[in-house]
Order: structure tokens, then sequence, then C-alpha cells
């Protein structure tokens, strides 16, 4: 008996040892629209007054601390045993919020560092990119700022490009994209979200001419769906398939669209707003840092999610409704991609 004991103890501690050691090997990246996560903290120059204690949305300190408590929430289910890697976030205002982000909620002992730079947006809102330093060593990062040539005082969130040694020493090429929005309607805006696009396309073709097959990641909310212009024409983002080279770009986000899949609900449809878009060498298993289709998942937990009133199913449980506090999360659902390395 004793020794049947033994052997079973043995037999866990294997599959344990097996599972945890697989678990190292994944470099876990999220995707995530936060939906305007403002500090309490006047900045004189943006509009963020509605997001201000005493202003219109009736913004204070114990929601923004749940705010900041609910996103902890979330990356950490998501991470599970293997906290992600790296994270890109939509809608921050500010460099104190990701401090507080990272050192005032549940993800406090994880160790994140971020890369931010402030954006001309009128509102205040960027972009970000989180990173656990033991899994990406960062070795470059700057904002891609946006001048629209025909609409010169026309004002939107830059890009973000970071690039950083993940841990088979390879360099990962890392954007975060917020897309101006469809505020105004689809097609009135869609010059704007076209030329965007471009200047993304001119800086991934930069990386192209120093190295023949680089690993390039682009993520973050294009306003835009996998089949629209600005991703599939100007950005030349392609359908994965068993014919990837690593010339050309692939959006992982495909399969999700064509199958009314997605990370955002509007008028009752699903849509995949929030995107990851790789180079096809990182589809490569051959090589030491890849990425399988079949890795790439929208986060969809159900405490992410509340019943859809007026439409059928569920919708995003939202931080807020028009100007209703609803105390939820945010009104996308994250997107994250399990890379495998050697």
């Amino acid at each position: 008996m004793k020794v049947i004991l033994l052997f079973a103890m043995v037999a866990v501690f294997a599959v344990s040892a097996f599972s945890q050691t697989a678990d190292d090997k994944v470099f876990k990246v999220v995707g995530y629209n936060v939906e305007n996560l403002f500090d309490c903290v006047d900045d004189s120059l943006t509009n963020d007054a509605e997001f201000l204690p005493g202003g219109m949305r009736g913004w204070n300190y114990e929601k923004y601390q749940r705010k900041l408590n609910n996103i902890g929430r979330v990356i950490t289910a998501i991470g599970g045993w293997n906290p992600p890697a790296v994270i890109g976030l939509c809608e921050v205002e500010s460099r104190k919020c990701l401090y507080d982000l990272t050192r005032n909620s549940g993800l406090k002992n994880l160790n994140y560092r971020f890369v931010h730079h402030e954006s001309p947006d009128l509102r205040g809102v960027d972009v970000a990119l989180l990173y656990r330093p033991d899994k990406f060593k960062v070795l470059n990062e700057r904002p891609l700022s946006i001048h629209f040539p025909d609409a010169p005082n026309s004002k939107t969130r830059d890009l973000l490009y970071v690039s950083g040694q993940v841990p088979t020493g390879d360099t990962l090429h890392v954007f975060v994209c917020h897309f101006p929005s469809r505020l105004g309607g689809e097609l009135e805006s869609e010059d704007k979200r076209l030329f965007v696009a471009s200047v993304l396309r001119h800086a991934v073709d930069s990386i192209y001419k120093l190295c023949i097959a680089p690993n390039i990641l682009i993520m973050g909310d294009f306003n835009d769906y996998p089949d629209n212009e600005s991703m599939k024409t100007v950005l030349g983002a392609r359908v994965p398939d068993e014919n990837t080279t690593p010339g050309f770009l692939y959006n992982m986000m495909y399969d999700f669209h064509k199958n009314g899949k997605g990370t955002h609900k509007q008028a009752g449809e699903w849509g995949a707003l929030d995107q990851m878009i790789v180079t096809g060498a990182l589809l490569n298993t051959k090589n030491k840092f890849s990425l399988s289709p079949s890795d790439v998942h929208i986060f969809d937990a159900e405490f992410l999610l509340e019943t859809d009133e007026k439409g059928l199913g569920k919708k995003p449980f939202r931080t807020y409704v028009g100007m209703k506090y609803n105390g939820g999360f945010a009104d996308h659902l994250p997107v994250y991609a399990d890379f495998k390395y050697q």
C-alpha cells in the first residue's frame, strides 16, 4: 500500500513539474481596451473634466480604485499561474494610472513595469505597455505621432512602438494602437483610420528594411474589422493559412470575425475591433519563439459579461452605459495570445 501511495505521489509530482515547465515556456500577451481609465487629478492640458470628482460622470477615488482592481482582476485571471509577459492597454489617461495599476491593485506583487507617452488626444487617453522585466527586456521605445495632412488641427492618440528581448534572445517588435473612433459615422471617419494605418505600415516597412524576417506584433483597438480597408489593404494584414511567409502580416482575428465573434458589441452585433497581427516569422513553429493561430483567444469569462436586455445573449459588463455608472469592467473584451518558446 505504501509503495502504491509513493508511486502515486511521484506521478503527481512529475505531472505538476511537467505542467509547470510547459507553463514556463509560454510568453503570454494581452491586448485590452480598458474603457476610460482616468485618474482623479485635473490635467490642465486635456479635456478630462467629466472624469474629475464633482464632474458630470460622478467619478471619484472610490470608483477609480474599483476600476484599477477590476483591471487587475482581469489580467490575473487571464494569466493564472503564468502572469502575462506583455500587456497592451488602450484608453489610459496618465502615468499615475499606470503606477497605481501596477502598485495599488491586484498586480502589485507581479513586478510590472510600463511604457507610456503623453499624446495629443484631446481627452488625454493614450495607449501604454505593461511588461514583466524578467520576460521582456526593453531595448527601444518611442511614440509614433499622427499628423493628418488634410486636417492639421485634428488630434488623435499616438501609436506606441516598443522593442524588447524575449527569453530566447530574439527581438520582438511591438506596436500598441488605438485608431480613431467611428464617432460621426464609419464612412465619415474612415479616412483617418486609413491614414493611421499608412503610418503604421510605414513603421513596419522600416523594420523590414533592417531585418528580413522580423518578429513583429501589432495589437490594440483598431475601430475597424479585419476585412476593412485600413486593415486588409493599407496595413496588408492577411488571413492566416498554411502558406505563411515571413514577409507578410497576418491578422489572428479573421476567424473570430468570420464566425461572428468579437470583443465589442454594437447594436446587438459582436465585432472584432480588438486585434492581434503578427509577421509570418512568428507563425513558423520551427523558430525558437512562435505562435499558433489556435493559441489566440478572446477572454470572455462570465464575470466580464452581463445580460443584453435590448438584444440577445450577453454583452460586455461596462464601467459606464452612456452617462450612467454601471460599475463593470470595460466595453471591450481582452484578447490574448500564448506564444511558445524553446
